[in-house]
């Protein structure tokens, strides 16, 4: 996959990187990033040349038929890993015990502490459950990585992705060794997640905001309802008095016959 994936991606994207001196050349490590695009989880990898394992939805891999097949051998390859999200703790455990595994394995562990991509390019409220959680467990340093204009390459919509240069910034490991044992102190979980999202922000010079994605793509998503429903009504009204307007003009017009 570095070379049918990567390499055709490297060479017609052309992403620039910065700070590949601070991936360690072997052991493990959390690559912890925003989420702008579905291809983050593809640029990122493709610049390194160590194995980068994700976590994808469980049912990327189990589609059946030809294409389903084609899929899991697709994000098989790729590196990312299935997770069942049936129940949302249920995923949050599974996704924790996968990026264990990973990391005991000595491989590079990837993660997107938002949860989800963001919805306007902006850089949300980090989820303290996950990421804090495999450090802790782990010991493993947790590497902040930016991901810049991957949002642009393929904007919600559009088929046709566009050729421009994305950007990868990669910081300096940090170290949670000092809460090693404290997994399960939820402050200690916020205080790691919050210091993680603060270096993540100074790379990507993202706008912070101070929520969760999945809580703003849900008021986006309640404004855009309201929205269709006022238009809707609007319509209806439209109709209604055009309507009484055409009985008012069809009774005027009966009158001032003879």
């Amino acid at each position: 996959m570095k070379v049918t994936v990567g390499g055709p991606l490297k060479l017609a994207f052309r992403p620039w990187v910065e700070g590949l001196e601070n991936v360690p050349a072997e052991g493990p490590a959390i690559l912890a990033s925003n989420h702008l695009s579905f291809s983050d989880s593809f640029f990122l990898p493709a610049v390194l040349d160590r194995k980068v394992t994700f976590i994808a939805k469980a049912e990327y891999f189990t589609t059946p038929g030809v294409k389903g097949r084609l899929t899991a051998a697709f994000f098989k390859g790729v590196g990312q890993l299935p997770v069942d999200r049936s129940g949302a703790r249920g995923a949050g455990e599974a996704a924790i015990r996968s990026g264990i595994e990973v990391l005991e394995r000595g491989e590079l562990f990837g993660i997107y502490p938002e949860g989800t991509r963001s919805p306007d390019g902006r850089l949300y409220r980090g989820k303290p459950g996950g990421l804090a959680r495999v450090a802790l467990a782990t010991g493993a340093p947790v590497i902040p990585v930016a991901m810049i204009d991957t949002e642009k390459i393929q904007p919600p919509g559009k088929i046709m992705p566009k050729l421009m240069r994305p950007g990868i910034r990669i910081g300096k490991p940090l170290d949670f060794s000092r809460y090693q044992g404290m997994e399960h102190d939820r402050f200690v979980l916020r205080a790691v997640t919050d210091e993680v999202m603060y270096e993540i922000m100074k790379l990507s010079g993202q706008e912070y905001v101070d929520m969760y994605a999945t809580a703003m793509k849900r008021q986006l998503a309640e404004q855009a309802k309201a929205g269709r429903e006022a238009e809707k009504a609007a319509k209806a009204a439209l109709a209604r008095a055009e309507k009484e307007q055409a009985e008012k003009e069809k009774a005027a017009k009966r009158r001032s016959e003879p």
